[in-house]
């Protein structure tokens, strides 16, 4: 019996019930469910604290002045700029194979970076938020550079060596602001001088709204990042270490060299995520600096598939979880539901076979829709698609050397 071709519109549903994308928006939607579960447990109803939620987070309807209504997004965008950035530079990582754990410690030295060249140096506006930025950027790659270089001449693990790279940045945070010269004068306390207005990040509305130039910021890296990955040859050469060491190392990448600059490039990110919490949202350092904001980076990125869009997206939910928060705790919810959420995401994101089973989603295609369709000759543009110049290809054409090297090696 002779089986029936698939029609158009079953293919086009078949790769949007099996892509990443709606794997991944499906677990957005059972950790609310679960969210839901536990919100009810605590004697809260849902109704109203999913309601609060989104008046912390997007638009306060009950607010008196069109002021108050719309600054639960701006706070979302404030507090979704940190993550952005640091999502971005975590996926970085992600795509060339490596697990940068060391957010943290990148993000410290960053903000001590920033916040040195913000309260010292006596600069124009502009510039002065310019080198400040790029003394952040520097520093948190030449200390990211140290778990890459480690990797690639002696193999260690990049996990082992960004954590405990993240324990000495927090000892010498703690070392630096002890120090007479870090501290406000006349002030014993742990923590930096506020930086000049010439350094600082103007903000974008004015009072009551917090929200700055940060946010400029972190969608230039998400251009920056596009760029990079998708558009020079460097990040070719870093997916294609991603995909297959060997088979990069085959065709003639040093493979060592794009380990150690990955790192550098991911720790750029992350410093910028320092210079954003002293130069902005905070306008010093103090022990507490980083937060969480090293790990959070690691869920963002994972949501957002370590895309650029994705991650920009991902960082906006979590911006906007984080805002809604405290407006749902005079419900009778816990801030902490905020973390079950967040960690519920994770857990179903890492384990996309879970979801497909639980909702009998079809598998994720091995080859894109206009190639199925152009196979099956629905769409006449879709060969245009298999041409020299993709990057799929030239992805293909590294593996396939690898293959004839083992081939012939046999």
């Amino acid at each position: 019996m002779t089986k029936k071709p698939q029609s158009k519109g079953g293919l086009v549903a078949r790769h949007i019930l099996g892509s990443k994308w709606f794997v991944s928006i499906l677990a957005v939607l059972i950790a609310f469910a679960v969210g839901a579960i536990l919100i009810v447990m605590a004697g809260a109803s849902v109704t109203d604290a999913y309601y609060a939620m989104f008046r912390g987070a997007i638009f306060d309807p009950e607010a008196k002045s069109f002021v108050r209504q719309i600054k639960p997004i701006t706070n979302t965008l404030l507090y979704a700029t940190p993550l952005i950035i640091g999502g971005l530079g975590l996926a970085f990582g992600f795509r060339a194979g490596l697990f940068n754990i060391g957010g943290k410690g990148q993000v410290i030295f960053g903000a001590l970076a920033a916040v040195w060249v913000g309260f010292n140096l006596h600069l124009p506006p502009v510039l002065h938020t310019v080198v400040a930025l790029l003394a952040a950027v520097v520093a948190g790659a030449l200390y990211a550079g140290i778990a890459g270089f480690l990797k690639a001449r002696t193999g260690a693990n990049e996990v082992i060596v960004t954590i405990m790279l993240n324990s000495i940045a927090a000892l010498t945070l703690g070392y630096v602001l002890a120090k007479k010269s870090w501290q406000v004068p006349g002030s014993n306390q742990p923590q930096t001088p506020d930086v000049a207005d010439t350094a600082a990040f103007l903000p974008i509305l004015p009072s009551p709204f917090k929200l700055h130039a940060g946010i400029i910021v972190a969608l230039l890296a998400v251009v920056v990042f596009w760029w990079i990955l998708d558009r020079s040859t460097l990040g070719f050469q870093v997916r294609a270490v991603g995909a297959n060491p060997a088979a990069a190392r085959t065709a003639g990448i040093s493979v060592e060299k794009i380990t150690t600059i990955t790192m550098m490039i991911s720790g750029a990110f992350m410093g910028l995520v320092g210079a954003n919490e002293a130069l902005g949202t905070v306008g010093y350092v103090s022990r507490d600096v980083a937060g969480s904001l090293g790990f959070d980076a690691i869920t963002v990125a994972l949501l957002g598939r370590n895309k650029p869009l994705g991650t920009m997206f991902a960082g906006l939910l979590f911006g906007a979880f984080k805002a809604g928060g405290y407006t749902m705790q005079p419900k009778g919810v816990p801030i902490d539901m905020i973390l079950i959420l967040q960690s519920v995401i994770v857990l179903l994101i890492a384990a996309p076979a879970l979801v497909r089973w639980l909702f009998r989603l079809p598998k994720e295609p091995e080859k894109s829709l206009r190639a199925e369709l152009a196979a099956l000759g629905i769409d006449d543009e879709a060969p245009a698609l298999v041409t020299p110049a993709t990057p799929k290809v030239a992805e293909t054409a590294v593996d396939a050397t690898a293959a004839d090297a083992e081939g012939e090696s046999r």
